[in-house]
């Protein structure tokens, strides 16, 4: 059974900072592109970030370029989110997402707004920020 497992999340205060984690499993993690989602309330999903396995290449939405910083760890099939200068409309359910790599265009382009939808997801955790 694939199990992506998301922890991290809270409520901070602006201009403060988080690292979200997410713990993949049943699969082979390093075959697999992984990405960050979110959804705030009363909004569709939106791309946040993603990360390539092949080559580590990123993606990041123009709303948390220079802010979030997206990573993984093979040995731990472990993706994190550095989450930096937080606003108020950061505010939202952060989902951890996998899709197969040689996707890597289209899983891209899921956080740039179009459409694709990756394999697999958590159930996501919640980050709340105040101002």
């Amino acid at each position: 059974e694939v199990q992506l497992v998301e922890s991290g999340g809270g409520w901070v205060q602006t201009g403060e900072s988080l690292k979200l984690s997410c713990v993949v499993s049943g699969l082979s993690f390093d075959e697999y592109v992984t990405g960050w989602f979110r959804q705030a309330p009363g909004k569709e999903r939106e791309g946040v970030s993603s990360m390539n396995s092949d080559d580590g290449a990123t993606i990041y939405a123009d709303s948390v370029k220079g802010r979030f910083t997206i990573s993984r760890d093979n040995a731990k099939n472990t993706v994190y989110l550095q989450m930096d200068d937080l606003k108020p409309e950061d505010t939202a359910v952060y989902y951890c997402a996998a899709t197969l790599r040689g996707s890597w265009s289209l899983a891209a382009g899921a956080i740039q707004g179009e459409v694709y939808e990756y394999d697999y997801w958590g159930q996501g955790t919640q980050v709340t920020v105040s101002s």
